[in-house]
């Protein structure tokens, strides 16, 4: 019996491993019943490499769930040394053309069934209600709720049309928060009325494009259950996920190694708490194949003490291996947003757009930021799209100065150029900024994260910093030289 139910419980995990290859213990695990696993940066060299791991992955598992996070914009794991070729949501969102939205779901699809990926832990329907917000920001498609729930549905079935199953992320609702959940406990404070008119509707919608998964969210809101964030809520997760919406699909957690499910309860723990407050499928983190023993101990355990019911455990396996299948070839993918649709949603202002109207050299100083672990080391902006395009290669000329967060102020002076992500939110970068404006001259900041909504560090604000953004910035910052 011991054996079946740690079986059972394999059936429940998607871990993380190191390497680029099946592992013989990885082979192991899924031998043993493990669900799936989740890729992450450290394992992909290419899309050819990722294919050979997947086929090796279904060679003794054809069932097997492959995850990966690929939102397309900031959030990248095909594409981390370079960024994405897509824009994010937030360019979507301004852009606001649904078809638009769906052709670039579907060229993620398309790359995914390449790989042989069949999870998609995208897109986020998130509403980025809070400037702050230090988590979701551009990976969002707006702040409005409708907006969010047209194209957050209409990404979900282009993407779905590939045969790659979506996620909706991050149940109920992580655009209220200024706390990145993984570093700690975000608190939203609101009662359900106004969740059902905010966070809740693009949620609906998803359900309602027929999403395979919904993902859940680190967060408390003590209104609905003040003892236990989403992840861990029966209220949140069986009361209103599946009574009260509707959702019949496979409900994943956020990473369980993330501070706000684990931190003062260790992974173990959290995975037994999740399952018995109905998720299906446990998102363990990046490193986490050394904590599955420890995992399946506690779950077995669980259940031999009455803590989590052996009907759960199995309705969480059977949920998770109806959404198990090989990814189908959706057709064609669209062509690329071209780089004049994408800058169409950028916000410029006038006295950006004068400065820039005048041909001529700047002082580049890129603010190095440290990214939340959702983004990671992707390459971002004009610095990883440069080509043989003319504006590249004058942009690639001008002296280029890179702050990073313990860096002193440069000393320059004229036609300065500034360029980060989220600079608002971030102490030193605005430091920066004020000092370069203080000390004359002609100081442009372009801000490729959320800006603050009086603009006050965003001269120019992309909502995005993909590579796709970057080659649209471009012609925008280095007109030509000559009549």
């Amino acid at each position: 019996m011991t054996a079946e139910l740690r079986r059972l419980a394999a059936g429940t995990l998607l871990p993380g491993f190191a390497g680029t290859a099946l592992s013989d213990g990885m082979a192991a695990r899924f031998r043993d019943g493990l669900a799936g696993v989740a890729l992450f940066g450290r394992n992909i060299e290419s899309v050819e490499q990722v294919r050979a791991l997947t086929d090796a992955i279904r060679a003794i598992r054809p069932e097997a769930v492959v995850a990966i996070d690929e939102e397309g914009g900031d959030v990248t794991r095909l594409h981390l040394p370079t960024g994405s070729p897509e824009p994010g949501n937030a360019v979507l969102g301004r852009i606001d053309d649904e078809a638009v939205t769906a052709a670039s779901a579907h060229r993620i699809g398309e790359e995914l069934v390449a790989a042989g990926v069949n999870l998609d832990l995208a897109p986020s329907v998130d509403a980025n209600t809070d400037a702050d917000n230090p988590v979701i920001g551009a990976r969002s498609f707006g702040a409005d709720p409708a907006l969010v729930a047209r194209h957050g549905a209409a990404w979900i079935r282009a993407l779905q049309s590939t045969g790659v199953a979506a996620c909706a992320k991050h149940f109920p609702g992580h655009g209220d928060t200024a706390v990145d959940s993984h570093l700690g406990l975000p608190v939203v404070d609101q009662p359900l009325d106004v969740l059902l008119e905010r966070e809740l509707p693009p949620f609906v919608a998803a359900i309602e494009a027929g999403v395979a998964t919904v993902m859940t969210s680190h967060i408390l809101l003590p209104r609905l259950d003040p003892d236990a964030p989403a992840t861990m809520s029966r209220a949140i997760l069986t009361g209103l996920l599946r009574e009260r919406l509707g959702f019949t699909g496979v409900v994943v957690t956020d990473a369980l190694d993330m501070a706000g499910a684990s931190a003062a309860i260790g992974i173990p723990a959290a995975a037994v708490r999740s399952l018995a407050a109905g998720a299906d499928l446990l998102c363990l983190g990046s490193d986490s194949e050394p904590h599955l023993d420890a995992v399946l101990d506690a779950i077995v355990a669980a259940v031999a003490s009455g803590e989590l019911a052996e009907s759960r455990l199995r309705d969480a396996a059977d949920r998770v291996r109806r959404l198990n299948g090989r990814a189908e070839d959706g057709g064609s993918a669209p062509a690329p947003l071209g780089a004049e649709r994408i800058a169409t949603a950028f916000d410029v202002s006038a006295s950006a757009a004068a400065a820039l109207a005048t041909p001529g050299p700047w002082t580049v100083v890129r603010l190095e930021d440290v990214p939340n672990l959702a983004v990671g080391p992707a390459g971002w902006g004009p610095f990883t799209a440069l080509d043989d395009a003319p504006a590249a290669q004058r942009f690639a000329a001008w002296p280029r100065l890179e702050v990073g967060t313990d860096d002193p102020v440069p000393e320059v002076s004229g036609r300065v150029l500034v360029i980060g992500r989220d600079v608002h939110r971030r102490p030193r970068s605005r430091a920066v900024v004020d000092a370069l404006r203080a000390a004359g001259g002609t100081v442009v900041v372009v801000d490729m994260g959320w800006p603050s909504a009086d603009r006050r560090y965003a001269d120019i604000a992309t909502f995005g910093s993909s590579r796709a953004v970057g080659a649209a910035l471009l012609p925008l910052l280095s007109r030509p030289e000559g009549p």
